[in-house]
């Protein structure tokens, strides 16, 4: 079924784009409020999500489900968002029309340990990283990464063992430094 969405909506049929945006509309706007404990860019975020989504519609991934898609562009434009609370806040103190939590300092002050795990990531032997991106940012079980890289479903979990090993050691060194 979302091979026909996704072909329907790389050809500009709006009547399939309308019911995506009535189907995951709510889906997305929960899952980021959730992340980020402010309607606002929860409401934000939504609509720039389907603006993207139609913007970019032709490089929709056939192989990929849509909403592993959908909730990927959300998230990205999530961490855009919360970039730009954060400098809305720094340069305009005196504003309080945008709600800002505790939850997106946190999040922004947790960047530069995020960067340094994405570092970590690229570091990787190229299958590991391959199989790893495929599990946690397309959302892939261990069944479809296993059929689509001809390889045991062992040995996918076997691979993404070793990388969330690895992360834990390095935030282990990384919390024993910073204590």
């Amino acid at each position: 079924m979302d091979l026909t969405l996704i072909t329907a909506l790389k050809e500009g049929n709006l009547t399939v784009f309308n019911a995506v945006y009535t189907q995951y509309h709510a889906q997305i706007y929960s899952f980021i409020n959730h992340k980020t404990h402010s309607s606002f860019i929860a409401q934000e975020v939504v609509q720039l999500t389907f603006i993207r989504l139609w913007q970019k519609r032709e490089m929709l991934q056939e192989k990929v489900a849509l909403n592993v898609q959908l909730f990927g562009m959300a998230r990205q434009e999530m961490i855009d968002e919360v970039r730009k609370e954060a400098t809305r806040s720094k340069y305009n103190s005196q504003s309080d029309h945008v709600p800002y939590t505790d939850s997106l300092i946190k999040m922004i002050e947790s960047r530069d340990t995020l960067k340094h795990l994405e570092r970590e990531l690229e570091a990787l032997p190229p299958m590991r990283k391959m199989v790893f991106n495929l599990s946690r940012k397309n959302g892939l079980s261990h069944k479809e990464i296993a059929e689509m890289l001809c390889i045991s479903p062992k040995t996918v979990e076997n691979h993404i063992g070793k990388v969330l090993a690895q992360l834990k050691h390095y935030i282990y060194l990384v919390l024993i430094f910073l204590y």
